[in-house]
């Protein structure tokens, strides 16, 4: 049997961090059986004002730590903010550190300073933007690769897809859980967002079908090699 923590993301600049810290309140759940996320952003970008804001997190949550912090994009002062994460974990207010939206030569700038391993590099990626070389490389690394839009924003997308509606057919499944199995063979991470109760089951419904390598291949030919966003490029 396979024990799932409930994970919960969070960011500062989502403001939703009070407002998760009262639901846990009001929930039956206990701490230790969520896994929560945070992320840092822009004030937030030298060590001292990394330390507050974490510190601002864990009352806004009423929770004496936090599973992972993130930093949410790459700054200029990136090396400086993580070290104060780094010193986080050694007080034990933060179990985790990792990064998001960092490409190849931030993280090797990274990790020719940092003293802890990103736990991972939360990153854009789906059926469009695949970006296997770089998935490979984190990998390899041992840092874990979580996709964020692994719907690409848009399920008609993924639904005007014959490739995917074929498959999707043969499993009896939706063109959206073919697309995040795809993603869970590949060691992928998924944060797959809906505010729909009956897609949260769906999304979750992923681990009684496995997609062959005939398959595999043929959604690997989907690749367009090309953010949606490109916001951060």
């Amino acid at each position: 049997m396979i024990y799932l923590k409930k994970h919960i993301l969070l960011g500062k600049v989502y403001g939703n961090e009070r407002e998760v810290g009262e639901g846990i309140k009001l929930s039956n759940v206990k701490r230790e059986e969520l896994f929560i996320t945070t992320k840092l952003c822009y004030p937030n970008v030298t060590y001292d004002m990394v330390i507050e804001g974490v510190k601002t997190s864990l009352k806004k949550l009423g929770t004496n730590y936090i599973d992972l912090v993130l930093i949410h994009e790459p700054y200029s002062t990136t090396q400086e903010m993580y070290s104060a994460l780094e010193y986080l974990v050694s007080q034990g207010i933060v179990k985790n550190i990792g990064v998001s939206n960092f490409n190849k030569n931030q993280i090797d700038k990274l990790l020719a300073s940092c003293k802890i391993l990103p736990y991972c590099n939360q990153i854009e990626n789906h059926l469009f933007y695949q970006r296997r070389k770089y998935v490979e490389y984190l990998q390899d690394k041992g840092i874990k690769v979580v996709a964020w839009s692994p719907l690409c924003a848009d399920i008609s997308k993924i639904n005007c897809e014959e490739t995917v509606l074929q498959i999707a057919n043969f499993h009896s499944k939706s063109p959206a859980q073919i697309a995040l199995k795809f993603l869970l063979q590949r060691k992928i991470y998924i944060i797959p967002k809906t505010k729909n109760v009956n897609r949260m089951r769906e999304n979750l419904n992923l681990y009684d079908f496995e997609l062959s390598k005939l398959e595999m291949e043929k959604l690997y030919s989907l690749d367009k090699n090309k953010s949606l966003f490109g916001w951060y490029e």
